[in-house]
């Protein structure tokens, strides 16, 4: 490919968290190779990058009006091992010059997610505090007009592109079931999407709707911040593990009445709080019918050839989509084929050709039994991913493992797996033991984090 033949096209990316960061680091690499880059031009609503990782305090609505994406809470810990999301290309080592613990904070993976990106140029792609309102595709040009907002200065205007990567998450509509007179609950009633963090529900009855990783995750955190009691109701299966006493798992409610929670089993209790943990939608009001991606959240959504182009216009891609074992390294092997697609550095077979291998993975899901096979199959996905882009590979199967010592880790003891230390596929470090354990710490600041331990030993060698 003649390496200036792509300069005059135009290239949009519908938001700046991992994924669109990570489709900016794709592009930015193949600059380094000499490349001539197309234009490229990311629009997030937030006025930071990272997405998720960027907390708010704000529910609702955002400062300018819009529905607010965030769903980030305080005293978030990684609920999984940062080994197996390790960037290959910008290993924990190169971030923070030190090993550290296996499990960590909100605040100190938003750091890391940030030292990658600002190695390179990816503020001058950004236009921050800009939504996309509506999304149409000319087939006469086959170019995309895109109609955004400026929120700063209340100004509307749109944009032309040969390429439109829709990487704006599925975790920020909240899906919110109504169950019969909740309306008349005198406590808190809220979605996960709202929840800032436990202090509120100290002391307090919380029942928790929802067997999901944010109810495990909400419920965990209310325990360890002191709430009185924690129930979490299951539609279908329970959750299942060994659940120390003050939290356990009750069937769907039924109804309220008042305070009063019914359970399909007969069972009544008495609550403070309802927290929905009911899941999100995949949401693109932006988008028209035949554009939009339809699906529920699962490991492989329909019509996406490779999980990532659309089947019916390639030249729309959507990244991060799927439900997610692995997150980070995912998202990259996404961006990197993505990248190259738009690069002409990747022939696609024809549609029909594109169809059966969709198919083909449609069908394996569909017979996916239990976590262990998800872990394969997603596993799998990304070896295929990375056998058709040159992102530096990593220890899939390795990473794969770990995931499932993960598992086994959580229903040994819920309370105590982010206790555990594992070694990088990247740079073979063992993670460090953390200086507090998990269930003692209440801190969960990126400087307490960092250098607690630090002061701790300096004290200890002066006494």
């Amino acid at each position: 490919m003649n390496k200036n033949s792509m300069k005059d096209k135009r290239i949009g990316i519908i938001g700046a968290g991992p994924s669109g960061l990570a489709q900016i680091r794709a592009f930015e690499a193949l600059k380094e190779q000499g490349y001539a880059m197309p234009e490229i031009i990311c629009f997030e609503k937030q006025d930071n990058w990272g997405g998720m990782w960027n907390y708010s305090w704000r529910t609702g609505v955002g400062k300018y009006g819009e529905p607010l994406h965030g769903s980030m809470y305080k005293y978030l810990w990684s609920n999984g091992p940062k080994e197996c999301l390790e960037f290959s290309d910008y290993s924990f080592d190169e971030h923070f010059k030190k090993p550290i613990s296996s499990y960590p904070p909100r605040p100190v993976l938003f750091d890391y997610i940030q030292g990658r990106i600002k190695k390179s140029n990816a503020r001058d792609y950004i236009r921050f505090d800009t939504t996309v309102r509506w999304v149409s595709f000319d087939e006469n040009s086959k170019k995309f007009n895109v109609i955004l907002d400026d929120l700063k200065i209340d100004k509307t205007y749109s944009e032309e592109l040969d390429y439109l990567v829709v990487a704006s998450g599925h975790f920020s509509t909240p899906n919110m079931p109504y169950f019969k007179g909740i309306e008349n609950f005198p406590g808190t009633v809220m979605h996960a999407h709202d929840f800032r963090g436990a202090d509120q529900f100290k002391d307090r009855n919380i029942l928790l709707i929802g067997s999901s990783y944010s109810a495990e995750d909400i419920g965990v955190q209310c325990y360890k911040h002191g709430a009185k009691s924690v129930t979490l109701s299951y539609r279908s299966n329970p959750i299942g593990i060994e659940w120390p006493e003050g939290i356990k798992e009750l069937p769907m409610v039924t109804h309220f009445e008042g305070d009063t929670a019914f359970f399909k089993d007969g069972t009544t209790e008495v609550y403070d709080a309802v927290i929905m943990c009911t899941g999100y939608q995949h949401k693109f009001p932006f988008l028209p019918d035949e554009l939009r991606l339809k699906t529920k959240n699962n490991l492989f959504p329909d019509n996406l050839y490779k999980g990532i182009l659309f089947n019916a216009l390639p030249q729309l891609i959507y990244l991060g989509m799927q439900d997610q074992y692995y997150t980070f390294n995912m998202f990259d092997a996404q961006a990197w084929l993505a990248r190259d697609f738009m690069m002409n550095r990747l022939t696609l077979p024809k549609e029909t050709e594109r169809r059966m291998d969709i198919d083909k993975w449609l069908d394996r899901n569909n017979k996916l039994e239990n976590s262990l096979d998800n872990v394969d199959f997603q596993s799998d996905y990304i070896k295929d991913l990375l056998s058709l882009s040159d992102y530096p590979h990593f220890n899939v199967d390795k990473v794969a493992e770990m995931f499932k010592e993960w598992l086994q880790d959580k229903e040994e003891n819920i309370l105590t797996y982010r206790d555990k230390t594992y070694q990088s596929v990247v740079t073979g470090t063992m993670a460090s033991q953390h200086h507090t354990e998990w269930m003692d710490e209440l801190d969960d600041s990126k400087e307490r984090y960092l250098y607690q331990g630090e002061q701790e030993e300096v004290l200890q060698d002066n006494l």
